[in-house]
């Protein structure tokens, strides 16, 4: 637990997420002791909602400290898509929370009346930018459950329209469901090796210029992957002739891909035949 401590307060992102669970927790506990002594369900409900809060936060933080464990013989690239395994849980948590709040608005919609303000809140849940974003989606979408709830509220009891709480909670999922479809495509894409969007464009050029190269007979086999954010990785396999500098070459060829934005390229030399 101490070495876990001193890596959580050694990084300015896990010491923020820290101390933002803290006062998570804190007004968690201090809305839970006022709800039993008010005897408000309303109060107590919330409050296990913002102890929900508290565990994504929770999973974020980890994520963030597990992230920058150093490789070894299992993990030789170390652990750094933790952080894209977080964000990518936060998404399917944060879709499935709008799916629920779409759907308790369509039946309360129906049924004509007020579901009541708390339900609506959504749940938050949580160190790099996918992590960060995550918790920033989930924060914001607690942001929109309360205006949405004050809002509805101040509308019911102004207007007597009972079918503004059902329409919030509806427009609210939407926004979230809307809000957090980068980050899941963002993950999913890093978690199945797709090619870095940003690379789409250079890494053809890229090609071109390799196979320019004098004694570069061909470019096979080019495989470039994300391994966390804005880390790129590659490999390719070139076909050279038999009396090229294969030295001047590689150095040529890490260079250009250096310049497109891969920071780790893996090259393959094959002399062609005579």
């Amino acid at each position: 637990m101490s070495g876990w401590f001193r890596s959580i307060l050694s990084d300015k992102t896990s010491r923020n997420l820290f101390f933002f669970l803290c006062l998570n927790l804190s007004f968690a506990f201090v809305e839970l002791s006022y709800g039993i002594w008010s005897n408000s369900l309303g109060l107590i409900s919330d409050s296990f909602h913002m102890f929900f809060d508290c565990t994504a936060l929770l999973a974020g933080l980890a994520a963030s400290v597990i992230s920058r464990w150093r490789s070894n013989d299992s993990f030789s690239y170390g652990y750094v898509r933790a952080e894209v395994l977080a964000g990518f849980v936060n998404g399917l948590f944060l879709i499935f929370t709008a799916f629920f709040i779409f759907s308790e608005g369509v039946e309360h919609g129906g049924h004509g009346h007020s579901h009541g303000g708390e339900d609506q809140l959504t749940p938050g849940k949580g160190a790099s930018k996918q992590i960060l974003q995550g918790v920033l989606l989930h924060i914001i979408a607690d942001t929109l459950g309360s205006v949405g709830v004050i809002i509805s509220a101040l509308l019911m009891q102004r207007y007597d329209l009972m079918i503004a709480d059902p329409i919030c909670s509806m427009l609210i999922s939407l926004l979230i469901g809307v809000s957090v479809i980068p980050l899941l495509k963002e993950s999913i894409g890093i978690l199945m090796q797709r090619t870095p969007p940003s690379l789409d464009q250079k890494l053809p050029e890229s090609y071109q210029r390799v196979q320019k190269l004098q004694g570069v007979y061909n470019l096979q086999d080019p495989h470039f992957w994300t391994l966390c954010t804005d880390v790129y990785i590659g490999t390719l396999k070139l076909l050279v002739a038999p009396d090229a500098d294969t030295r001047w070459i590689l150095s040529q060829t890490h260079n250009i891909f250096t310049q497109a934005g891969v920071r780790q390229l893996y090259v393959q030399i094959e002399t062609a035949s005579m």
